[in-house]
């Protein structure tokens, strides 16, 4: 690919134990500074921005709680609920989706043991899970999901025995991102950059689709902002949260100020309970309140000013 003598190219692409997959690339001819501002770009969205499918709740045959034992599993609840984070999948629907595993031992339980949605694909089928040294019989229900980033289990274990047990997802396919650049001088001392890019996957993913998708989502993203998909009203409610954000004094009560008797009862009688109330009159308006005179308005002005350093104009 090459626009304008800039061009990506793979410089090496292998796969790596478990299914996971490492790349590595260069991106030649950058103008002087561009290669941090596209690395540091890549590298954040390949981390944060990129979606994947995991396994976000199980539902043991037979367990009441986490902390049960199955009779003849070796493992514990909370071993087996670790073990299962370590499964990789791939998939091209975003759909919740759900999966069997149902074995009679003695036998070891790894990844392939489970029944799966025609879409869906696990990377690591070789995967332990865990190991049964009776003849009784191991049931689990699994449910799938798709998103981005991290998912921390909402409870741990629902009140209803038939309910299914949470489990902190990682959806990221990207396990790191690195990146280096390099300068380089040509005959008429004028400088150039070029970036090399080490991408490892968990496997649901190869390091060029990646990249694709990386750039994709950051091409969608300006494109937004060039159509200027911007709204320039704002709704009352908008900007009273943005007028909140921009003076942070504004929900202090007029109690903070510590005025003399007779200032705080004009202010109280008029409603007036915070620095917020108090910043929608001016000073005019202040000295029309009932019993409000000047050496009140001066006493407001002055307590403002000190206190908070703000200036009614």
């Amino acid at each position: 690919m090459t626009i304008n003598n800039l061009y990506i190219k793979c410089l090496k692409s292998e796969k790596i134990e478990s299914g996971a997959m490492y790349g590595q690339y260069l991106i030649n001819s950058l103008k002087q500074g561009q290669g941090i501002t596209i690395g540091n770009l890549l590298r954040r969205v390949l981390l944060s921005d990129l979606s994947g499918t995991a396994i976000t709740a199980v539902r043991i045959a037979g367990v009441k709680d986490e902390f049960s034992i199955i009779p003849g599993v070796r493992e514990d609840i909370l071993e087996i609920l670790l073990n299962l984070k370590g499964i990789v999948l791939k998939t091209k629907t975003k759909d919740v989706t759900f999966g069997r595993l149902k074995i009679k031992g003695p036998a070891i339980v790894t990844a392939n043991c489970i029944q799966l949605p025609s879409d869906l694909e696990i990377v690591n089928p070789n995967h332990y899970i865990s190991t049964i040294s009776t003849s009784n019989i191991l049931e689990i229900e699994f449910k799938f999901e798709h998103g981005t980033g991290y998912k921390l289990a909402g409870q741990t274990f629902c009140q209803k025995s038939e309910d299914f047990l949470q489990i902190d997802a990682i959806f990221m396919p990207i396990q790191r991102v690195d990146f280096k650049i390099e300068n380089i001088y040509d005959n008429s001392n004028s400088i150039t950059e070029r970036l090399f890019l080490d991408i490892w996957t968990n496997g649901s993913i190869s390091p060029d689709d990646a990249i694709s998708e990386a750039s994709k989502f950051i091409i969608e993203l300006f494109n937004s902002i060039m159509e200027n998909k911007v709204i320039q009203e704002l709704t009352e409610g908008e900007n009273k949260i943005i007028n909140t954000t921009l003076n942070p004094h504004i929900n202090i009560a007029i109690e903070e100020l510590q005025l003399s008797v007779r200032a705080y009862n004009c202010l109280k009688r008029a409603q007036i309970n915070t620095i917020g109330d108090l910043l929608q009159y001016s000073p005019e308006r202040l000295q029309e309140l009932k019993n409000f005179g000047r050496k009140s308005a001066d006493e407001v002005f002055t307590t403002l000013k000190n206190k908070l350093g703000i200036v009614l104009k």
